[in-house]
């Protein structure tokens, strides 16, 4: 067993907030390098956490010898190029979602991680909330009979300020949008629980602030969606017959935030919200019972949330693996599963452009 993995960081928005946070509270694991696309950003992050060595790109980081796992939490149209080049220096690869720009982006991602034999991972870290985990196992042990219906509401209001700066988060050349960034966690998560996969999408994606200003105050189009529509048929599984499926993501609605998922089978329902609690019900009781359920670690320094407790699970699992040579966790998002994903991702775009039902692959 290795006594130490050595972690290289590129990207300090998410991975400043969540990743390094998690990663520092891990047992065998010690962040040696860290980059970004603003070195001043870089050089603040590695001050405040300790982190010795600072990259002037993302390549630097691959390039270390003393870097053993590349984290990618990068905008969405670099996460190809600085993927296949960790792959390439035998690095293992933990890669933000969405995966890649497109399907074919992550064909080659998945194909080139499988010929190297390294361990490559997409960052759902939701799929380690204990709560989420426990609906799996539920639904698997025929709680609800077979799945007919699946729903999820999403609703945030981080980007309703008009006055929040223009980045690449508007920017659909760079990946930006509530399709990839949430949409991405929603199909994955819908896959991972059910067992199924996507057959057919509906999506109506609109843009509600069309307009911001740069940092340079000059004004730019919006190009992404900041409210997504979807609605899914899944194909028939173990667990699902005839299942359908409809999610509403929002970045711009007012007031409490949710994370709600709903699932309806045969014989009762799961709900789980985004802390990670679970209520279900059988057909006739006319109201939920709380699952007891443990919410998880969640590491020094990380705020209270879903993904904060998901990545401190996940991250520990990925040191463990990797410490042990192995390159695969159970139960994790692998690259093929982001290709899967993807495939959802691009068809739910084809289907906003000419307004119909769209077949997957």
């Amino acid at each position: 067993m290795k006594n130490e993995v050595r972690i290289g960081i590129i990207g300090t928005g998410f991975a400043r907030s969540t990743q390094i946070p998690a990663f520092k509270n891990c047992e065998g694991a010690r962040i040696v390098a860290i980059a970004s696309g603003h070195r001043e950003n870089a050089e603040a992050v590695a001050r405040e956490f300790g982190i010795e060595n600072v990259e002037d790109d993302g390549r630097g980081v691959i390039a270390r010898d003393d870097v053993d796992l590349v984290s990618i939490v990068t905008p969405v149209a670099t996460h190809c190029e600085l993927t296949l080049a960790a792959i390439d220096h035998g690095k293992a690869v933990l890669c933000e979602k969405p995966m890649a720009m497109n399907a074919d982006e992550a064909r080659r991602m998945a194909d080139r991680a499988q010929a190297k034999g390294v361990m490559a991972l997409i960052d759902h870290e939701l799929r380690f909330l204990p709560g989420r985990c426990k609906a799996r196992e539920m639904l698997r042990g025929g709680d609800i009979g077979k799945i007919k219906h699946v729903q999820l509401t999403f609703r945030s209001d981080s980007r309703a300020d008009v006055n929040r700066p223009w980045n690449w988060w508007s920017d659909i050349t760079r990946g930006g949008g509530a399709l990839g960034a949430i949409g991405s966690h929603v199909i994955d998560g819908f896959r991972w629980l059910l067992g199924a996969e996507v057959a057919e999408v509906f999506a109506d994606l609109v843009t509600h602030i069309r307009q911001r200003n740069d940092e340079t105050g000059k004004t730019r189009e919006v190009t992404t969606d900041d409210e997504a529509n979807l609605l899914l048929r899944f194909a028939d599984s173990e667990l699902t017959e005839g299942a359908t499926g409809n999610a509403s993501i929002s970045m711009v609605e007012s007031g409490a935030s949710a994370h709600l998922i709903g699932i309806f089978g045969s014989r009762g329902a799961l709900k789980i919200d985004g802390n990670g609690y679970v209520w279900s019900a059988k057909t006739g009781d006319g109201d939920w019972t709380s699952v007891e359920t443990d919410r998880g670690e969640l590491a020094p320094a990380m705020a209270e949330g879903s993904w904060s407790r998901g990545f401190t699970a996940f991250s520990q699992k990925i040191v463990d693996a990797l410490r042990e040579g192995k390159t695969v966790i159970d139960g994790a998002a692998t690259f093929e599963d982001g290709y899967r994903t993807q495939l959802v991702l691009d068809a739910a775009r084809r289907s906003n452009e000419i307004g119909c039902w769209e077949k997957i692959g």
